[in-house]
């Protein structure tokens, strides 16, 4: 079983480049920039196991991911997560709805990403704001917030789907964070 481990932070734009600083000055290796569109499905067993289907579209390849929390107390969050790349994302999306799965959510983030050490870190911008993510083992990303000085950086709980609930729109039955 694939655990997905990483802690979020809610930056501000000094934050930001005080951490895009940091990553320079520790030889983090960049390993790229992507535009994603998020598509969060529920429904029947999703629903049930408190879990999420997403398509992950980035230019013209895509992602499904199943996700599944698992309940914790920290601020380091833990979840189930499986995850292939799709060739035909229109394909999928109908296999996905005719299983009974709808769509829940959409949104958009803007995505880079660098290799420091044992971790992945993650600057993203969405439009609701500005956040960081740091995915490795508990041990490394503890490591990583202090080699990169940001210990006492806000933890951000919230997933981007319940942030997209609660600061997006909702059009026809959908709930939205686009940019423009």
């Amino acid at each position: 079983m694939a655990i997905e481990i990483e802690k979020k932070y809610r930056l501000s734009q000094m934050q930001r480049e005080f951490v895009l600083e940091k990553l320079k000055e520790s030889g983090a290796q960049f390993a790229g920039e992507d535009f994603e569109e998020n598509i969060l499905y529920r429904g029947g067993i999703l629903d049930e196991k408190n879990a999420v289907l997403r398509v992950r579209k980035i230019g013209e390849k895509a992602l499904l991911t199943y996700k599944q929390r698992i309940e914790s107390f920290s601020d380091i969050k833990q979840q189930i997560e499986h995850e292939t790349l799709i060739d035909d994302p229109a394909e999928l999306e109908k296999i996905v709805e005719n299983l009974g799965f709808r769509v829940k959510l959409i949104y958009e983030k803007r995505r880079r990403t660098w290799c420091f050490r044992q971790t992945e870190i993650v600057l993203d911008e969405l439009p609701f704001g500005l956040f960081m993510e740091i995915e490795g083992s508990i041990t490394s990303i503890a490591e990583a917030e202090m080699l990169l000085d940001i210990e006492d950086f806000t933890t951000e709980h919230k997933t981007y789907p319940r942030l997209t609930a609660e600061l997006g729109r909702e059009v026809d039955g959908i709930f939205e964070a686009r940019f423009g």
